[in-house]
């Protein structure tokens, strides 16, 4: 069945449900050019102006997932369970968390992407250990999947490419906010990659994408909604964005926190939701019981790491790179950090090298922000609170104009009420 484009955006526009077919249709004539950008852009605006129900957000996803090929681990001799993170300041979650879940035998498909903006992407971060790579073939992932049992690289082309051209789209037209597009988005390629458990971990606040907590919470629940309808064991953890994950914002700076968290040791929040990801990931996956913590501690998930990382071509014993020049943020004033503002903190790593303003911007390995306070601690005037790491120190003063306002000393004797880290659960 064939509609106009036109008559596509009217009953949108005018705030009328979409019927299966245009969606189905629309979404397949976009993506073999048959519907023009600028009509698209029209309809998206509709879309995050009016809303969509339930059915047509399930709908629009399952047209998104049937652009492209479908992905089955069902021939794998383990569960499979994946995480995805909505993206955050600091967040190396994912580094951890792979290699921790595969000491329990499931194994973990962690397709993921580069940074854009203030956010820092997954293939960065590992890009900056020497020799390993982020493209594998389908055959390579498989059997490392079978041999190591965690995989990170990145997706195919293949996977919802009706979403890649979507997306495009989006960041240039103002509709990026619409969370039937974001929920459709994420979810279409998690369902075609076609992993058995999923968890959501949603984050909210200054440095994440959704900055309410009401606006997050519903997009936490539509994405829910839309993995257990397809039949995947999905569930979301709504956290804390308000303040940067762990003392590193930045490449190979967390790396090698990353690899602390390994080791038994790194920065408490890291190692919290770490172990908070685990738990579920491996409930989703029909192993609730497994003494995650312990994992970390004796040694087993630095183990997996190593061969993850080696089986990609990549050097575990390999120093990382280190940044050209450095230069700290002191304390201005005696008293109480009150503020360290996630927002803030990641456009200065981005300015620093460690981010991309497009697609094809290089970034630097060594790039970044050093955390030396958290909101709470009582400092000292001229104490270093921060360290930035450029490799082009012209960089250092446009990262202290995005400081300006993010770091606040309050007096002494100011108590900090932070937030919790996770901050609700739903599934």
């Amino acid at each position: 069945m064939s509609f106009d484009a036109v008559e596509v955006i009217v009953a949108k526009r005018d705030g009328h449900r979409l019927s299966d077919a245009q969606i189905d249709w629309v979404i397949d004539a976009y993506t073999h050019g048959g519907v023009a950008e600028e009509q698209m852009s029209a309809l998206t605006m509709a879309i995050l102006l009016n809303g969509m129900d339930r059915a047509e957000i399930a709908r629009w996803t399952a047209a998104m997932i049937a652009s492209g090929e479908r992905m089955s681990f069902s021939h794998l001799s383990r569960p499979t369970a994946d995480k995805h993170s909505t993206g955050g300041v600091g967040d190396k979650i994912t580094l951890p968390l792979a290699p921790l879940v595969a000491v329990f035998g499931v194994a973990v498909p962690q397709l993921s992407g580069r940074g854009l903006g203030h956010t820092g992407g997954t293939l960065d971060k590992l890009e900056s250990i020497p020799g390993w790579r982020a493209a594998l073939s389908n055959d390579e992932m498989m059997a490392q999947l079978e041999d190591v049992g965690a995989v990170i690289c990145q997706a195919g082309s293949g996977l919802a490419p009706a979403d890649r051209k979507l997306y495009a789209l989006r960041d240039v037209t103002g509709t990026v906010e619409a969370i039937p597009l974001i929920a459709s988005s994420i979810m279409s390629k998690k369902i075609a990659e076609g992993t058995g458990a999923l968890v959501l971990d949603v984050k909210v606040g200054s440095g994440a994408f959704m900055k309410d907590l009401a606006r997050a919470t519903e997009l936490a629940r539509t994405m829910v909604e839309l993995g257990t309808d397809a039949g995947v064991n999905t569930v979301a953890l709504l956290t804390d964005m308000d303040v940067p994950l762990g003392l590193t914002a930045g490449n190979a700076l967390e790396v090698r926190e990353s690899v602390e968290v390994l080791a038994g040791g790194g920065p408490a929040d890291v190692v919290e939701l770490t172990v908070a990801l685990a738990r579920e990931m491996l409930a989703g996956a029909g192993r609730p019981d497994e003494d995650v913590a312990a994992a970390l501690s004796d040694g087993r998930a630095m183990d997996a790491w190593n061969r993850m990382i080696a089986a990609q071509g990549g050097d575990p014993s390999a120093e990382l790179p280190v940044a050209k020049e450095t230069e700290q943020v002191l304390a201005e004033a005696d008293g109480v950090l009150t503020t360290l503002d996630a927002y803030a903190v990641g456009i200065a790593a981005w300015r620093l090298g460690a981010g991309r303003a497009r697609k094809e911007d290089p970034v630097q390995a060594g790039a970044g922000v050093e955390i030396h306070a958290r909101p709470g601690d009582v400092v000292r005037a001229g104490q270093p609170l921060l360290t930035l790491h450029t490799d082009t120190p012209e960089r250092f003063g446009r990262a202290r104009e995005a400081l300006a306002g993010g770091l606040v000393v309050g007096p002494a004797g100011t108590v900090v009420a932070n937030r919790p880290l996770v901050i609700d659960r739903i599934g």
